[in-house]
Parts: C-alpha cells; sequence; structure tokens
C-alpha cells in the first residue's frame, strides 16, 4: 500500500520503539491519519502504537488534544506554535512516550503569502527527550505529494527520537 521506504522506516521505528519498551501517537492534521496508518501497516506495531488523533480542525485540536484556543488564534493552526501543543497534548492525553504532530497547507488552496500552500510543521514530544519542530517547505506540488512528503519527514522525525 505504501511506498517501500515508508513501509521500511515505518518497521524500523516499530523496531525501536519494541526493543525500548515505548509507546507512540499521532496528531495528524494536513496528514489525515497517513503516519497511523503507516505505522500500522506493520506487523505487530500493537506492540508499541497506542492509536492516534486526526485532528483536521481547530475544535479537534481544542477538543481531543487540548491545544488552547488562544494559542491558535494567535499563531494559527499552522505554526510551530501549534505543532509543538498538538505532539505536547497527544502525549500528555494518550499517555504515550512519544508523539508525532503534524500541521500544514497541502493545497491546492488555503495558502496565503506568509504561510504557502506546502508549508508544515511537524512536532515531535517524548518523555525522554526535550521537544522539537521542523518547518518544511514542500511547495505546491500538489495534495498528495505535499502529504507524502510530510509523512516522510515525520517518519525520518521519528526515527531519529527512537534511537
Amino acid at each position: 500500500m505504501f511506498p517501500a521506504d515508508v513501509f521500511e522506516s515505518a518497521k524500523r521505528i516499530i523496531e525501536r520503539l519494541r526493543v525500548q519498551n515505548r509507546m507512540l501517537t499521532t496528531a495528524e492534521s494536513c496528514t489525515g491519519g497517513l503516519i497511523a496508518s503507516a505505522i500500522t501497516a506493520v506487523p505487530g506495531s500493537s506492540d508499541v502504537f497506542f492509536g492516534g488523533f486526526v485532528t483536521y480542525s481547530n475544535d479537534a485540536k481544542m477538543q481531543m488534544i487540548g491545544v488552547d484556543s488562544e494559542l491558535l488564534k494567535q499563531h494559527g493552526a499552522v505554526s510551530e506554535a501549534v505543532a509543538h501543543a498538538m505532539a505536547d497534548g497527544a502525549v500528555r492525553t494518550s499517555g504515550a512516550d512519544l508523539a508525532v504532530s503534524v500541521t500544514g497547507i497541502a493545497g491546492p488552496g488555503g495558502g496565503t503569502a506568509h504561510k504557502p500552500v506546502g508549508l508544515v510543521y511537524i512536532g515531535i514530544a517524548s518523555v525522554f527527550d526535550a521537544p522539537r519542530v521542523e518547518r518544511h517547505m514542500f511547495g505546491d506540488a500538489g495534495r498528495d505529494e505535499v502529504r507524502l512528503a510530510s509523512l516522510r519527514a515525520a517518519l525520518r522525525l521519528l526515527e531519529e527520537a527512537a534511537q
């Protein structure tokens, strides 16, 4: 179902987390559950995957994982601050050890001069390490391409966090 590189990355993440006895969760907006789907494509992922939150709307971000409404108003959903809050909220809500969050503008519309199509923030929160957020500019490459690039970047960050 997924490209071989995506499946192999997900497999490495599962193996590393299993050895460390750690649990993972996801908080996804523009990827709509792709990260959770890639992780659960690996047999045995239930050993380390708590589950995921698809928090597409601002209301979902607030209600499901506790993102502060003032943070959303001040920075907008597509921001470093919200990516951080999403990952942190997913860890707090789930009790997992590690979370990845994704928020961005996949297109084809919705972009602005300050937040163009292809802008994506990916956050990592862990009970063991300092939080981290990366900003990506994937460009107006098409909705599927932006989402796939976001998935690959999120899996890379998870691999790094699971070392």
